[in-house]
């Protein structure tokens, strides 16, 4: 497994993948209702953003010259902390066809040679409280709960 950063070659691929994990999630909460009704509908300005931003970056999960899955990187700093280097994983998708073949820890474990790599302290990660799978699989990584998010809506 190798992690190919993206390009704007890549956008298309990118947002096919990101319209996949956002209508995953829709079902956790409604605040996850996404406006678009087709993939075909998503503009590709936010990951055109990425390309720019050099706080995030977007990768390609590639496994044997396939692509499988991406992955969003943010950097940020706490200046305030001890240990405030961070690298927030934003997204990880792999394709429904190439799960629990350990793709996800490998990209994981991918991600935290990163971090170390660039001298950051940890990494961090978010999902749907609800979603038991992937709050398992980040268990299993060995990542632990640090803070919880609450959301309230102004409907």
């Amino acid at each position: 497994m190798e992690l190919v950063e993206a390009d704007e070659s890549d956008l298309d691929a990118l947002v096919e993948r990101w319209y996949d994990l956002a209508t995953a999630m829709e079902r956790y909460s409604a605040l996850n209702e996404i406006t678009y009704a087709d993939v075909a509908e998503v503009p590709d300005d936010g990951f055109r953003a990425h390309l720019d931003d050099p706080d995030v970056t977007d990768y390609l999960v590639v496994v044997d010259g396939e692509t499988i899955g991406f992955v969003t990187l943010e950097t940020g700093d706490r200046p305030s902390r001890e240990r405030g280097r961070y690298l927030d994983v934003v997204n990880l998708e792999i394709d429904p066809d190439h799960r629990n073949e350990g793709n996800g820890t490998a990209v994981v474990d991918r991600v935290t040679e990163m971090a170390r790599e660039e001298n950051r302290d940890y990494v961090t990660v978010s999902c749907e409280w609800g979603n038991d799978g992937a709050r398992r699989f980040y268990r299993d990584a060995g990542f632990e709960p640090k803070q919880v998010t609450y959301a309230r809506s102004l409907e």
